[in-house]
């Protein structure tokens, strides 16, 4: 778990190896499926994958793994939800999921965190708020708490609330410097034509992955309903 906290290429390897161990041992442990799902879910999201269709694949594999072992403990169905909405894009079903996650759990910030991510991605941040902010209040210094506060400021973008995402990020940003924040951040300055922040923070972007460009971020995942992001992304300078 300490290696999966990390979000870093190296900490997600060894993640990914130390789950995948596990499940030998343990065949039937559906919620070490579900987090080794999870981390190549993320190494598609966050450009660490060497063939992003494996990973793809893999993250969707081990969803459904999870779930074929036990579909009734919220943390794997939060999970699931969340690689189903990233990977496949079945809206209700994955909806439905997030949903029963909270219904079985309404104390976890795992939940509601994921419900939010969930609910964005279906192109509802009104709702996506609310869930991410229900998280923030289970679990107010959760170690992945700039996730959560980075997903309440994509939404915040979604809406046109440039100035509210950039305190929301700016806030998440001195958790922890990650690539997915500086990417919202660079948009929401350039939305509001502050050019020489949306600029710094972009600069940020290319320092952390010099590789990255907006068309390779389209392909990932997740984007179906990001149009003012992509278009913020633009304007701040980052390579097409």
């Amino acid at each position: 778990m300490p290696q999966f906290y990390l979000r870093t290429r190296e900490g997600l390897a060894e993640a990914i190896r130390l789950f995948h161990r596990a499940l030998e041992l343990a065949p039937r442990f559906g919620a070490v499926a579900a987090l080794a799902g999870v981390c190549h879910m993320l190494n598609v999201l966050l450009g660490y994958a060497n063939d992003p269709q494996f990973d793809r694949k893999e993250a969707v594999r081990l969803a459904r793994l999870a779930l074929s072992i036990d579909d009734g403990d919220p943390d794997t169905l939060a999970r699931a939800a969340v690689i189903s909405a990233f990977m496949v894009g079945d809206r209700e079903a994955e909806i439905e999921m997030a949903d029963r996650a909270v219904g079985l759990n309404p104390n976890s910030w795992l939940t509601w965190s994921c419900r939010g991510h969930v609910y964005r991605i279906a192109g509802l941040p009104e709702e996506a708020i609310w869930s991410f902010e229900r998280a923030v209040r289970m679990s107010p210094v959760d170690p992945l708490l700039y996730m959560t506060l980075t997903g309440i400021g994509q939404a915040l973008i979604e809406l046109r609330r440039f100035d509210e995402a950039i305190v929301v990020l700016k806030k998440a940003l001195r958790q922890n410097l990650y690539l997915a924040t500086y990417q919202w951040l660079a948009s929401a300055f350039a939305h509001l034509g502050r050019d020489a922040e949306a600029h710094d923070a972009a600069a940020r972007v290319l320092e952390i992955d010099p590789a990255f460009t907006i068309s390779a971020l389209i392909a990932r995942a997740g984007l179906s309903n990001a149009k003012l992001f992509i278009e913020g992304l633009r304007k701040a300078g980052l390579p097409n």
